[in-house]
């Protein structure tokens, strides 16, 4: 692992799920981490856990989708925590249901939180790095920013617009040769409180898409992020063949996911109406980083670099137009060699 200063953290939805594992994991390393969401009983919780393993922690009540009050964060977290080093965006809500039963609003809340939620962390860490010419600010994307799976098309639609902008992004900072990176860490499906908390317009129980894993491979994943600053990681295999089949045969991909229907987003239980959702306002209580699946989730997910994939598809090409060059030339040589001998015989 490169080493780098890590000294604070910034961690957006870090009051359960993925963030909350993240937080955790920096917490454990010694890092001051500002814990930055909706729900001040889960913030508070987050906070108790680092403190108890010897880290410091600032709970900061706030919505990302709330521009003003994210840049207001941000300025309190360097007035008590010090100069932010790396800031993980990764807050976020999502509707399950046909695209054409949700309601435009819900659209709308899904976009301000899971997309804009995003560009505002990241302006609002730029604000204070770009001065420094130094820090790293982590997206948590999706193998759905690339490839889409029917009845989740508000949460696939913001990832794939978060993509968008940090790819543009990236580019800009390349172009004023700003030392602060921008890595994307894309996940695959995760146990977390998400399929007990999201709006669901079906009248069964919400689930993960298999092969599931746990929070605290991501949170390895993205600590190793902080550290590498590499451009993506793709965690898991699950993630990795989604989005290469994407790449390769995406109207099959269509058609599979098609036929599997909502089968593989929901159970057989029944879902309760009665029971909130956190589309809106925060999740009750502290529900901590795992959901309920923990007998069907892994504790490793690999990340995988694709700047390996493309080096190796580069190689590839150009041993295969090597070879291709060597084959044209070989008539070209015969031809050559049989006029020399038919001048040399006369």
């Amino acid at each position: 692992m490169t080493t780098r200063r890590v000294r604070t953290v910034v961690v957006t939805g870090a009051g359960a799920g993925v963030g909350r594992a993240i937080a955790e994991a920096f917490g454990r390393l010694g890092c001051r981490v500002a814990l930055i969401g909706r729900g001040e009983a889960a913030l508070d919780s987050a906070r108790r856990a680092i403190e108890a393993g010897g880290g410091r922690a600032l709970p900061v009540v706030a919505d990302v989708g709330d521009a003003d009050a994210v840049f207001a964060a941000a300025e309190r977290i360097e007035r008590e925590l010090g100069p932010i080093d790396v800031w993980i965006n990764n807050a976020m809500v999502t509707v399950y249901g046909s695209s054409v039963d949700i309601a435009p609003d819900e659209f709308a809340q899904v976009t301000r939180v899971t997309y804009l939620g995003q560009v505002h962390g990241t302006l609002a860490a730029l604000r204070h790095m770009r001065p420094r010419d130094r820090g790293a600010i982590i997206s948590i994307g999706s193998a759905l920013a690339y490839r889409s799976i029917p009845f989740q098309a508000p949460y696939c639609a913001a990832k794939a617009a978060t993509r968008g902008f940090i790819d543009s992004l990236r580019s800009e900072l390349m172009n004023e040769r700003s030392a602060v990176t921008l890595t994307m860490v894309h996940l695959p499906a995760v146990n977390t409180p998400q399929f007990d908390w999201a709006r669901n317009k079906f009248d069964r129980k919400l689930a993960p898409v298999p092969p599931i894993v746990q929070p605290e491979a991501i949170a390895a994943a993205v600590v190793r992020a902080a550290y590498e600053r590499p451009r993506e990681y793709w965690v898991g295999t699950s993630a990795l063949k989604a989005i290469v089949a994407q790449m390769l045969m995406p109207s099959v991909a269509d058609r599979l996911l098609a036929r599997a229907g909502i089968e593989n987003e929901t159970t057989d239980e029944p879902a309760d109406p009665s029971v909130p959702d956190n589309l809106y306002r925060a999740g009750r209580g502290d529900p901590g980083a795992h959901g309920r699946f923990d007998s069907q989730s892994s504790r490793h997910a690999f990340p995988f670099n694709p700047a390996w994939l493309r080096a190796g598809a580069a190689v590839g090409l150009i041993a295969g137009a090597a070879l291709l060059w060597r084959r044209a030339r070989r008539p070209v040589e015969r031809t050559r060699s049989a006029g020399a001998v038919v001048a040399s015989s006369r």
